[in-house]
């Protein structure tokens, strides 16, 4: 294995980009030399990791990125992200992203959040899943928010399309992990032994409708959850035998002309960080899940 893919798998939770500084900065060692890259890990050495890499500098604002704000106040902002856009960067480099949009026209979410990368973003959905993100304009509001998710007192829905016949409602809950093999992918930790942190995924789903893809049954759901693993929905779903319809890293139907997997962020149940009054604020399905649907 290359020593970057190693560290990766090492420390899977970390941003991609805490990898390329640390080799870069020459922040692992192996007999006090810097380790490249592109180097194979020698069984049974010792590394050394020195020091984290030091803090990335703040993203950059990016008008040209569009942005579609679905709803806002004086603590919260609303948006519906596109499929194939990143919610945020892995390094200051990057521009292309949700938040450098957002920075752009809501300058006041800089520095808001965890970390100088975060621009208030509440919380992320991958970059093929399309749908609602929150950001908050201030600290305050952004700790509270973040409070109510890791008390998993925040509600998620999402619409998406899934392979076979499902015409029950169901609850799924598995220990996901990332695979310490294949990083980018999550695995049921009961099944690995040498899977770290693992982490518990509560799914609940019922049936909408049901939807023929090519000749091939499927079953339109609402997806609810609580909790907030990495590809929760996507491979908890798989791991039942029913896998989102063009998610291919987890054994989805791949579809012509469909560049994506079918899974998009409807809406989130919380309680307003400032009033703690009931908020509910949904974004509507993207116009090429509305086209897919009419042509199935």
């Amino acid at each position: 294995m290359r020593v970057d893919a190693w560290l990766a798998a090492r420390f899977p939770e970390a941003p991609k980009a805490f990898v390329r500084r640390a080799l870069a900065a020459g922040c692992l060692t192996l007999r006090g030399r810097p380790c490249a890259k592109g180097e194979r890990v020698e069984p049974g050495a010792a590394y050394v990791l020195l020091r984290e890499p030091g803090a990335p500098a703040a993203p950059m604002p990016n008008g040209d990125v569009p942005l579609e704000i679905v709803w806002e106040d004086a603590a919260l902002i609303a948006l519906r992200k596109p499929a194939g856009l990143d919610c945020q960067p892995n390094g200051p480099e990057e521009r292309g992203t949700l938040a450098n949009a957002l920075l752009a026209r809501r300058p006041e979410v800089a520095g808001v959040g965890d970390g100088p990368l975060t621009c208030g973003l509440l919380h992320r959905i991958d970059r093929d899943t399309s749908g609602l993100v929150l950001a908050a304009r201030a600290q305050g509001a952004y700790d509270a928010l973040r409070a109510q998710f890791a008390a998993h007192a925040v509600e998620k829905r999402y619409l998406a399309l899934a392979a076979g016949e499902i015409r029950a409602p169901g609850r799924l809950e598995h220990l996901l992990a990332h695979n310490p093999r294949a990083p980018g992918r999550m695995v049921d930790a009961a099944r690995w032994r040498d899977a770290k942190r693992p982490m518990r995924a509560v799914t609940a789903f019922r049936p909408l409708r049901p939807v023929c893809v090519g000749g091939v049954p499927c079953t339109l759901l609402e997806v609810t959850i609580r909790t907030g693993v990495t590809h929760q929905i996507r491979a908890q779903l798989s791991f039942a035998g029913h896998p989102l319809v063009g998610d291919r890293r987890y054994g989805g139907l791949a579809v012509p002309g469909f560049p994506r997997h079918f899974l998009h962020a409807l809406s989130v149940s919380c309680a307003h960080p400032a009033t703690g009054a009931p908020l509910f604020l949904e974004a509507p399905p993207t116009d090429d899940l509305v086209a897919f649907l009419r042509r199935a």
